[in-house]
């Protein structure tokens, strides 16, 4: 029976965690953007008002 290589295990899945975090991240960026560029001339209301 061989020997599990645990470490090279953790590596894959903190690879893996970094590289999900970093679609998500541009996947906000993208949104961000793009909402931006449709409603340039939208008026936020002011709260409190």
């Amino acid at each position: 029976m061989g020997r599990d290589n645990y470490s090279y295990q953790k590596y894959q899945k903190e690879l893996s965690r970094k590289k999900k975090a970093e679609e998500k991240k541009q996947k906000k960026l993208e949104k961000k953007s793009a909402d931006a560029v449709i409603d340039p001339g939208q008026v936020v209301p002011e709260s409190g008002v």
